[in-house]
């Protein structure tokens, strides 16, 4: 029972510390869902399942996000009409590549091993979407 109770108190610790960033990303979901028109979703994205995944990773690729907003990010992407396979690989990159961490981990990891993986979780990212794309269409 007391280790029940320390989890539940961990957990609500937690959900209290990433409340802010929920909040921060579902604020900024918005506003972009304001600025950006439609039309440019569908000028950049044309269901293609190898292009899209592509342009998915690279945009990102350059963005950094964590995994606790990447539900409520894809979720409104989803909604905008961007095809499944493009946000799949927008946000397994957006989590596991990080370009705007590079220069930090170059220094703690070496830059061989650094780029090796950006590029590694790049290529995967991609074949994870499609892959993930094709299994969803089949079940």
């Amino acid at each position: 029972m007391k280790k029940l109770k320390e989890a539940l108190i961990k957990s609500a610790k937690s959900l209290y510390q990433t409340l802010p960033i929920l909040i921060g990303a579902i604020l900024l979901v918005s506003l972009a869902n304001a600025l950006i028109p439609k039309t440019f979703y569908s000028t950049m994205f044309r269901n293609n399942l190898f292009l899209d995944p592509f342009i998915g990773s690279a945009i990102g690729s350059i963005l950094a996000g964590s995994p606790i907003t990447s539900y409520i990010i894809g979720g409104e992407l989803l909604k905008q009409g961007i095809s499944l396979v493009a946000v799949t690989a927008f946000l397994v990159a957006w989590v596991t590549v990080g370009m705007v961490q590079l220069p930090a981990e170059s220094v703690m990891l070496g830059k061989k091993f650094a780029v090796v993986r950006n590029i590694t979780a790049f290529l995967f990212s991609i074949i994870v979407a499609i892959i993930t794309t094709i299994i969803v269409e089949v079940l």
